[in-house]
């Protein structure tokens, strides 16, 4: 899961950086996480579908994500796939800006939603992809992360500058009544 933090902090700060030298696109936090977590909801999402073909790869396959079901969950192999089309579907949100905000908050859902499983897998130590079971103090710091970044990017999240503005400037006009220009 490591990997995972580092492609969307590593995108995230990028994007910032492009922000810095002029790429306006960038310019919101809200726009750079959304693209961060589509980068990185890309990542994880195409895992879900990857072959056993692929199982000497250093990427998780379809198989890996098997044990991380917990039993109580029906169709294991069907709910990976579920899910790795989830993550991709709302990457394709993410990346538009009508879309972003439903899309934000429907992977705050998914996020919820997998908890269980990421519970699950710390609690049973069940390995990854050949390495050992995160750990629970390790494993839900990060979960509560995507799910902030998630808010963030379907704008729920405002950041303020000094002086109590918000990070996105308005577009509305003040017209003052009291004479006072």
């Amino acid at each position: 899961m490591m990997e995972t933090l580092i492609v969307l902090l590593t995108t995230l700060l990028v994007l910032r950086a492009a922000a810095a030298l002029g790429a306006r696109r960038f310019g919101a936090w809200s726009t750079c996480a959304a693209y961060a977590l589509g980068v990185m909801l890309i990542m994880t999402g195409t895992t879900h579908f990857l072959p056993e073909a692929f199982a000497d790869s250093p990427a998780p396959t379809h198989t890996d994500f098997i044990p991380m079901v917990p039993p109580f969950v029906p169709f294991p192999s069907l709910m990976i796939y579920l899910t790795g089309a989830l993550e991709l579907l709302g990457a394709a949100g993410l990346f538009l800006t009508n879309t972003r905000r439903p899309a934000g908050l429907g992977l705050i859902a998914l996020f919820l939603v997998m908890l269980p499983a990421n519970i699950y897998v710390a609690v049973s130590d069940v390995p990854f992809n050949g390495a050992p079971a995160t750990p629970l103090w390790a494993r839900i710091p990060e979960q509560v992360l995507y799910i902030g970044v998630a808010l963030g990017a379907a704008g729920a999240l405002r950041f303020g500058r000094r002086g109590g503005g918000t990070a996105e400037p308005s577009t509305r006009a003040v017209v003052r009544t009291d004479g006072v220009a």
